[in-house]
Order: C-alpha cells, then structure tokens, then sequence
C-alpha cells in the first residue's frame, strides 16, 4: 500500500524530481532539479521535508554536484564535491539524517582513490539510490514492527506529517499505521493540524485521504480534550533526532502530546530509522533547534494576521524526554525502556 513517493531519480537524464510540498494538497507538482544549490534551498524552504526525505534528497545533490564536474582532476571533483556538502549540510541543523547521509557520502567518497572522475560520478549514484532504497525498505519493516504494539480497533493519534512525504516512501509514523490498517487494527485516525505550517492538515491529511484510511483532523488544541472523552487508544509520531538515552526531538508540539498521553494513560510511540539516532548526544539537550521565520507564525501564505511590531519566537522542533515514550520502533525491531543500551546495540549492528 502507498504510492506516494516523494523523490525520483532519473537514472537516464540524471535529474532529481521532489514533490513540491508546499503546494499540497490543493497541486500536485513535481520539480526538477540539477544543482546542488537549487536542492539545499528545496530543504531549506519544505519543498522536501521530513528527516529521512531530507537525508536522501541531500545524497543526491552530492550526486548532482559530482555531475556539474566536466574535467579529468580527481581532486577539482572532489573539492567541487565537499563545497556542495557544505552548503548541503546548512540547510536545517536538527534533522540528523541530513548528517548521516552527507557523512556517508563523504566517506564513500574518500575510497574513491584511483579511479576516473566518470567512475566516481557513477559510483556517487548508486549510493544515494542505496540510500533511497534502505530508507524505503526501512519504513516499511518499521510499519509491521509498530503494527505489533496497536490494539484492536484503535483510534490512532498523529502529530505532523511522518508519512510517506516524509521519507522516501511509505513513512515512519503513517507507515505504522499504514500496516496497522493493512491489518485492520484501525478504526480511525486523528491528525493534529500541525502548527504554525500545518503539515498535518496539509500533508497527513492528504495522505489519508489519498489511501481511504479513515482520518479527522483536529486542531492541536483539541487533543487533551478527545483523550479526556476516551476516543484516543494509540499516539505515533516521527522524530528527526534522537539522543543516545532516548529523547527524542520532533516536530513543535510534540511534547506537548507526550505529556497529554501520559496524563490519559495512552502509549506514545515514536517510529523512526536507525539513521535518526545520534549516538554523539547523552541527552535532548543537546539537541540544536531550528528556529524558523517570524512569517510562518504571523500568518500563511498571503494571509497576515499578526500585528507587525510583535515579537515572535518559531521554533521548529521540541523535545520529549524519554521517560514519557512507551516504546521506540525502528527497522531492526521495538526498543523499550531504558533505550540507551537497546539503541546501542542495534547501532552496533546497523
């Protein structure tokens, strides 16, 4: 089920094309792109968003940037190369697999000693395709994993959009629900709108709708009040970075959920690939959040409701401490609490 695929390569044209999510749901449009630059501002302004979406669409601007190279010099490649990684890499600081995926590409590249430059090119292809694949195959062991954890007949509950847009395909959080759909586990799904960029009312909406999955959208505000009414019996979110102990940062709001489920007694899950651990941080409070611009809060789109002169604070991303999640899923199976030494070891063997 689901396709809904977000990025395309074109082995023959060697073309990046991104589902421009910024105009969903009202137009489906696919741009193209063949410059490593045009592909960091895609990240930078949402036209491709979600962690894992991030990370691959960031390989193949390595790819497209080895490709802008015409001459015979290794080292004028390579050096062409490690500056559009740079620029790759300033987009968005909090999802870490954007760094995973530029990380990789870079050493990848670092073995390419003593081969032409038509070589690298074509061997920097096939490891973003690698990237893109595992990624797709990730979410969808990922979905049948968290498949395992929801009750019968669940009124599920999401915040932001982890889908299929998300990721190369499939999604993390929707893949969760996708396979628990797929295996009738669902009787509904509440889709938090997602301020201040409403990708959940944008985005995961559209997304159930797409597929006949059974969704209300609500405003975040709403939440406490159907988990006081009883109508929720599952929470499932994404995440773009976890800390080595299990805090987990994700889309602004999320904590706030978190402290909700807790408060109801509801399982809070967190679905996310192995790439979006990051082993270097003890805590969530190293995390780095982005703080995005004032106008996403002062209005949408055309529309401006906020006096000029106020002060507006827009951080992208919050933190949910460990202690308030249930379980963490990934693709090599459900981490429990304590996560450090369960994440660890399937780190060992990523």
């Amino acid at each position: 089920m689901s396709d809904i695929y977000p990025i395309k390569w074109n082995a023959d044209t060697k073309i990046l094309t991104l589902l421009d999510q910024t105009l969903l749901p009202h137009e489906e449009v696919y741009n193209e792109y063949a410059d490593p630059e045009e592909v960091a501002e895609a990240i930078r302004s949402l036209v491709v968003r979600g962690a894992p979406a991030i990370g691959c669409a960031a390989a193949f601007g390595v790819v497209l940037a080895s490709m802008r190279y015409t001459g015979t010099e290794t080292g004028e490649l390579k050096a062409l190369v490690n500056s559009a990684m740079e620029t790759l890499g300033a987009t968005r600081p909090t999802a870490v697999n954007l760094f995973r995926a530029l990380d990789r590409m870079g050493s990848f590249l670092d073995t390419l000693t003593e081969v032409p430059c038509d070589r690298i090119q074509s061997d920097l292809e096939k490891e973003a395709l690698a990237i893109l694949d595992e990624d797709l195959a990730a979410c969808r062991r990922i979905g049948d994993f968290g498949s395992e954890l929801v009750p019968a007949n669940s009124k599920i509950l999401t915040h932001c959009n982890a889908g299929a847009l998300a990721t190369a395909g499939y999604g993390t959080a929707l893949g969760v629900i996708r396979s628990a759909f797929r295996d009738n586990k669902v009787s509904m799904v509440w889709v938090d709108e997602t301020r201040p960029v409403l990708q959940g009312a944008r985005l995961t909406a559209w997304e159930m709708a797409r597929e006949n999955i059974p969704a209300t959208l609500i405003t975040d505000n709403a939440a406490g009040a159907i988990m006081a009414a009883g109508e929720v019996d599952f929470v499932v979110v994404g995440a773009d970075r976890i800390a080595s102990n299990g805090d987990v940062a994700n889309k602004i709001g999320t904590y706030n959920v978190a402290v909700l489920a807790e408060r109801h007694n509801i399982p809070f899950v967190v679905a996310a690939p192995l790439t979006t651990v990051d082993p270097s941080l003890p805590t969530g409070e190293s995390i780095p959040i982005e703080e995005r611009s004032p106008d996403e809060v002062a209005g949408y789109g055309d529309l401006s409701w906020a006096p000029e002169k106020i002060h507006i604070y827009n951080p992208a991303f919050d933190v949910t401490p460990a202690e308030l999640i249930t379980a963490i899923v990934t693709e090599k199976g459900i981490v429990l609490t304590p996560f450090g030494p369960g994440l660890a070891s399937l780190l060992v063997t990523e």
